[in-house]
């Protein structure tokens, strides 16, 4: 366990990041904390690229791997704060836990990343081997991965530690996730008289109906399986008011295994429109990756296909090294997977960069009502970390 002022330490310092609420896009307040701790205690590389992503580092004297924390800094909303039982930017200590947003996804990590880095840098000064940089990235809740890939162009990482809750564990694989908008066309016209049109909306119900028979993909490896899940459907007009629809798009969320590429998700959905076409040759339909964009605080557009890549790695020597230093400390990680999706999807899924998970709390509490993090987790992972540089950089 880690001694009582670097308990407080982190305390304070999540609190500080907790009452500074940090939307996908509005993320500029809590960059600003985490530079001024950071810069305070022993990073000299302390920037901000183009969307906002703040990107701070500490170099030792000696030769090294570059080591890159990847802490996203944005929240989901709190909209339905009349449901908390505090304010969900109040940050409340209620036995033994910390409330407020953003607490386990993933405040929590990133203030127990930026206080090991700092009680690392005391203990060592400058000697170390490597390059010590931690990253506290904007808009991941809307796009994982995607505002990495500039943090990755500056840092050029050879390792990667991704701080989203993993219950203590390491993780070495992640499932993906994409966006699939499946659209029909069809003719309006009276509802009183169908047959003079063609009906989207009904088309859209026949081709869900086989879609929806399709099997999960599964690999062993993995935590989760590759499934496929309907999220919305809409027609237009709508509402119809005595008219046939013309159109219609529903969405599927598809978790996505290691091996999957975007042609092959969509292929088993596109065999089904062919053979509906073979049956019915008024149907007019397409399936398709969305494309996403928001602005960022610093002005900038980011865009980006919504298919965010899976990765799976086998402990090398660094983890197992990383894993016997935590076990030393008195934790006991196991290795094991993520089953959402993590900016992991750009490092290790597209740059393939090796790269493993480890943080506080637990992933059922992210977007959660009454979001909270147990503190003796949260300290956990200050000593998780302490014992990952001493691992990695000694």
């Amino acid at each position: 366990m880690i001694s009582e002022a670097l308990q407080r330490e982190t305390l304070e310092l999540l609190k500080k990041l907790v009452a500074c609420p940090s939307l996908s896009g509005e993320e500029q307040g809590v960059a600003d904390i985490l530079k001024g701790y950071l810069g305070e205690n022993g990073f000299t590389t302390l920037e901000n690229d183009r969307y906002g992503d703040l990107v701070a580092g500490a170099a030792g004297t000696r030769p090294g791997i570059r080591l890159l924390f990847d802490g996203h800094i944005d929240t989901v909303p709190a909209d339905n704060a009349g449901d908390w039982t505090t304010p969900p930017f109040e940050p409340v200590v209620r036995e033994g836990k910390l409330y407020g947003r953003g607490t386990s996804d993933m405040k929590g990590a990133d203030a127990a990343f930026a206080v090991a880095a700092a009680q690392y840098l005391r203990e060592k000064g400058r000697d170390f081997s490597g390059e010590l940089w931690f990253a506290g990235v904007v808009q991941e809740e809307c796009f994982e991965g995607v505002c990495a890939r500039e943090v990755a162009k500056r840092v050029k990482p050879d390792l990667v530690v991704i701080g989203e809750a993993s219950e203590g564990n390491l993780k070495l694989s992640q499932r993906g996730r994409a966006e699939i908008v499946l659209e029909t066309f069809g003719v309006p016209c009276h509802s009183a008289n169908p047959e003079k049109g063609v009906n989207a909306a009904t088309a859209m119900c026949a081709l869900i109906h086989e879609i929806m028979k399709l099997p999960a993909t599964r690999d062993p490896r993995m935590v989760g399986d590759g499934i496929l899940v309907l999220t919305d459907i809409k027609s237009d007009p709508y509402p119809g008011a005595s008219v046939v629809p013309h159109y219609c798009r529903a969405t599927f969320d598809r978790r996505l295994l290691v091996g999957e590429t975007r042609e092959s998700v969509l292929k088993p959905i596109e065999a089904i429109i062919e053979a509906h076409k073979r049956l019915d040759p008024t149907l007019n339909a397409r399936v398709s990756y969305p494309m996403g964009s928001a602005v960022c605080a610093t002005g900038e557009t980011v865009e980006a296909e919504r298919f965010f890549a899976p990765w799976w790695f086998a402990a090398d020597e660094r983890v197992l090294r990383v894993k016997a230093a935590m076990e030393e400390r008195g934790l006991a990680p196991a290795i094991t997977g993520y089953s959402f999706c993590t900016n992991g999807s750009y490092y290790a899924g597209e740059a393939g960069i090796p790269t493993f998970g480890f943080g506080p709390s637990r992933e059922n509490l992210a977007h959660t009502v009454d979001e909270h993090i147990a503190l003796k987790d949260l300290y956990d992972a200050v000593d998780g970390y302490l014992a990952a540089l001493h691992a990695l950089l000694d």
